[in-house]
């Protein structure tokens, strides 16, 4: 059975149809793949797991009754890092660390959500160093609901004009980290999300060739996954239509 790998959803209350996408998409590969991989940026933002907005228990069913039938597994984005405990029981998935090694169809392959390779980007990097400290995290995860709506906002706003002020290149993976990650790992397949720049690339690390794989991002009423089958990786792009036929 294929393996399933989707990243970026920005799933939020202003994103009616891929919210649609998502749950047909759920259903319509539910008990039929070994196992479902989201690496990260499944919501817009997610400001703790006790935000139970009539959407997210929505979501989170879903979730929920996918995961009864097929193992599903969810990787924090940079957009949802406060995912946490409680969450993973609702949804009854499995948190990963980013990254993390998998053995699928025989092969090591390692995932991420992509954001700590782009090492260009100082001063995101510095922001994540700081956002992600064991104890901010403990702190936030404290105040009070209304005041991180607020600060998510806050944060999106200040992301969006980043993203506006950067060279397209600084938002991008550096591949001097891609090389390092992957030899820690060992890995025949390096598989993320984030840059929202969907192509297999290939690089030559010594005497081996690096096959590397961004999964599509999902916007407007279009997503996309990506499928391992037999050990070959294939990009796919849907729409409702094409999803509850």
């Amino acid at each position: 059975m294929r393996t399933l790998f989707i990243a970026d959803l920005h799933l939020g209350p202003d994103t009616p149809a891929l919210n649609a996408l998502f749950t047909a998409f759920l259903q319509r590969h539910r008990g039929q793949c070994a196992a479902l991989y989201i690496l990260g940026d499944l919501f817009e933002y997610w400001i703790g797991d006790d935000d139970l907005t009539p959407l997210n228990c929505q979501l989170i069913a879903e979730m929920g009754k996918f995961a009864y039938h097929t193992p599903l597994f969810i990787m924090r984005g940079n957009r949802d890092f406060l995912l946490g405990q409680r969450f993973s029981e609702l949804t009854g998935a499995t948190l990963l660390e980013d990254p993390s090694v998998i053995i699928c169809q025989q092969h090591r392959v390692l995932l991420s959500h992509g954001d700590a390779w782009c090492t260009d980007d100082l001063a995101y990097q510095r922001y994540r160093r700081k956002i992600r400290q064991p104890w901010r995290l403990a702190l936030l995860r404290r105040l009070p609901l209304s005041f991180r709506q607020q600060l998510a906002e806050k944060l999106r706003q200040r992301s969006q004009q980043h993203k506006r002020d950067s060279t397209a290149q600084i938002m991008d993976v550096n591949p001097t980290a891609l090389e390092q990650s992957w030899q820690q790992h060992a890995a025949d397949y390096l598989i993320h999300g984030h840059t929202h720049r969907p192509r297999h690339h290939q690089h030559q690390i010594g005497s081996r060739l690096l096959s590397r794989w961004v999964i599509p991002d999902w916007y407007d009423n279009t997503g996309g996954y990506l499928a391992m089958d037999n050990g070959q990786i294939t990009r796919y792009q849907m729409t409702i239509s094409n999803v509850i036929k």
